[in-house]
C-alpha cells in the first residue's frame, strides 16, 4: 500500500500475472511431490508391463496439455489470438482447485508407495490398494490431473493453453482406463472385481 499526495492506493498483482505465477508454482510443486516416489518406485522390480501406442499417445497428450502448451503460453504469450481477459474471481478459486489437485496427487502417491508407475505395470509384491483416496475412487491419480486441468483453465486466460490440460487429461483417461482395469483384473482376479463393485472410477459416488 502506497501514499501519493495524501491519497492511499493499493498495489496488487494483476490477475493475468497472478495466474501465471500460481501455475508455475503449482508445476514446481508437482515435480517436488513426484520425484521421491519415482526414485523409490524404480528400485522395485516390474513383473508385468502393458505398453501400446495408445498409451504413448495418452501420456503425450497429458504432457502437452498440462506442461508444454501452458508453459509456452506463460513464457511467450502464445497463442495470443486465443487470449481472454483475466479475472480475479477465476484466478483465485483456480489456484485453490489446482492446490486440491496437488493434494490429491500427493495423497495418491503416498497410498500407492512402490506400487506406483507412470506406465501400466504390476510390480513385485504389488497389491490392491484400498487405503487413502483409493477408499473412494479407483483412480485418484486421474482425478488429481483433472483438478489440475480445471485449475489451469481458470488460472491461464487463454482458451487453448488454459483448456489444454482438461483435454489432455481426458485423452489419457479414455485411452488407458479400460486397459488399466483389465490389467488389474487379470493380475488380482476376484479381489479387484470386489473392489470395483464398491468404488467409482474417478469421481466419488458419481462415476
Amino acid at each position: 500500500m502506497c501514499r501519493h499526495g495524501g491519497n492511499w492506493s493499493t498495489r496488487v498483482i494483476e490477475p493475468g500475472l497472478l495466474g501465471k505465477v500460481l501455475w508455475v508454482l503449482g508445476i514446481i510443486a508437482w515435480y517436488i511431490i513426484r520425484y521421491p516416489f519415482q526414485r523409490r518406485a524404480k528400485r522395485t522390480k516390474t513383473v508385468h508391463r502393458m505398453r501400446s501406442g495408445s498409451e504413448i499417445i495418452g501420456l503425450g497428450s497429458a504432457l502437452l496439455g498440462l506442461g508444454i502448451l501452458p508453459g509456452l503460453y506463460v513464457a511467450t504469450g502464445f497463442p495470443e489470438a486465443a487470449g481472454h481477459p483475466a479475472r480475479y474471481w477465476l484466478v483465485i478459486p483456480g489456484g485453490l482447485v489446482f492446490a486440491m489437485g496437488l493434494a490429491t496427487f500427493r495423497w495418491s502417491h503416498k497410498a500407492l508407495g512402490r506400487n506406483w508407475s507412470i506406465t501400466l505395470e504390476i510390480r513385485e509384491k504389488h497389491r490392491v490398494v484400498c487405503s487413502g483416496p483409493y477408499r473412494f475412487v479407483r483412480h485418484p491419480m486421474y482425478l488429481s490431473f483433472l483438478l489440475m486441468g480445471i485449475g489451469q483453465a481458470m488460472l491461464l486466460p487463454n482458451w487453448i493453453s488454459g483448456m489444454a490440460g482438461v483435454v489432455g487429461c481426458a485423452v489419457l483417461f479414455f485411452l488407458r482406463i479400460n486397459k488399466e482395469e483389465r490389467m488389474m483384473q487379470d493380475g488380482f482376479g476376484p479381489e479387484y472385481a470386489q473392489y470395483m463393485k464398491r468404488t467409482k472410477r474417478i469421481i466419488p459416488f458419481i462415476y
